[in-house]
C-alpha cells in the first residue's frame, strides 16, 4: 500500500472512531506495528515508537470500559455470567472483528516484510492495534472520549447472542469429542509473539479425526479456551 493510500485509511479509520485527535502523534503511533523498527536500536533518535506500551494501556482501558458496561447492563447477572461475558468481549476474536469493520488493517504501518506476509489481514495485529487505538483516545482526551469510541465500536459485539459455552469452552469441548468417541483434545502452543509485558500466544488444538483450529490470547489458557470455541463454532456444536 502506498504512502497515500494508507493516510486515506487512516483518514477514514478516524472517521469511525468518530474521534478527532488533538495529538496526532498518539493515532500514529497506535498504527505502527513493532516490525518498523525492526534493525533500529530502540535508544536511538532513528527509531519508531511503535503501539505495544499503547497496547499494554489499552488492555486495561478496554477491560474497564467492558467491566463497567456489563455492570450497568446486567444488574442481576452474578460474577460468573459477568466473567464469562466480558472474556467474549475483550478477547483477541472480538478485538480483531472490532478493527476489521473499523478498517484497521488498510491503516497499519507496517515493515515491507510484514506487509508482503499479509500483516494486513492477521487478526493478531489488528486486535493488537484496536487496543492500541483506545489508550490512543484515552490519553489524547480522556476515559469520557475513550468510553464514546468504545460504545460505538463495540456495539455490534454487544448485540451478539452470549455463547452458552463460552463460560468452560475446554470442557464442552471436551464433552463433545468424548461423546464422538474421541480421545480428549490435545493444545499446543504453535507460536508467541509481541513483547513481554504483552505476548500473544497462538495455540492449536486437535481432536482425533478432525482438523485442528487456531485461535490466539494474551495468555496460553485463553487462547486454549479462543481455540476450543473456534473448533466447537466450526463443527456447528455452538
Amino acid at each position: 500500500m502506498t504512502t497515500n493510500g494508507r493516510a486515506e485509511a487512516a483518514a477514514e479509520l478516524v472517521r469511525r472512531l468518530g474521534h478527532d485527535f488533538r495529538n496526532r502523534a498518539l493515532l500514529d503511533r497506535a498504527l505502527t506495528h513493532a516490525s518498523v523498527g525492526e534493525g533500529v536500536q530502540p535508544q536511538t533518535h532513528n527509531a519508531p515508537r511503535d503501539n505495544e506500551r499503547l497496547e499494554f494501556l489499552g488492555d486495561r482501558v478496554l477491560g474497564l470500559l467492558v467491566a463497567e458496561r456489563l455492570h450497568r447492563d446486567f444488574p442481576e447477572a452474578d460474577e460468573g455470567a459477568l466473567s464469562s461475558r466480558l472474556h467474549a468481549l475483550v478477547d483477541k476474536t472480538a478485538c480483531a472483528r472490532v478493527g476489521a469493520a473499523l478498517g484497521v488493517g488498510s491503516a497499519l504501518r507496517l515493515s515491507p516484510g510484514e506487509t508482503k506476509s499479509g500483516g494486513r489481514r492477521k487478526d493478531g495485529l489488528i486486535a493488537d492495534a484496536v487496543e492500541a487505538l483506545l489508550a490512543a483516545v484515552y490519553l489524547d482526551a480522556g476515559i469520557e472520549a475513550a468510553r464514546e469510541v468504545f460504545d460505538r465500536a463495540w456495539a455490534e459485539e454487544f448485540a451478539r447472542p452470549a455463547d452458552r459455552s463460552v463460560a468452560n469452552p475446554k470442557s464442552a469441548l471436551q464433552e463433545w469429542a468424548q461423546a464422538q468417541g474421541r480421545p480428549l483434545p490435545a493444545y499446543r502452543i504453535v507460536a508467541r509473539s509481541g513483547s513481554d509485558h504483552a505476548p500473544t500466544f497462538t495455540v492449536e488444538v486437535a481432536v482425533e479425526g478432525y482438523a485442528p483450529a487456531e485461535s490466539q490470547g494474551r495468555s496460553r489458557q485463553e487462547a486454549e479456551k479462543a481455540a476450543a470455541i473456534a473448533m466447537l463454532q466450526r463443527e456447528g456444536v455452538l
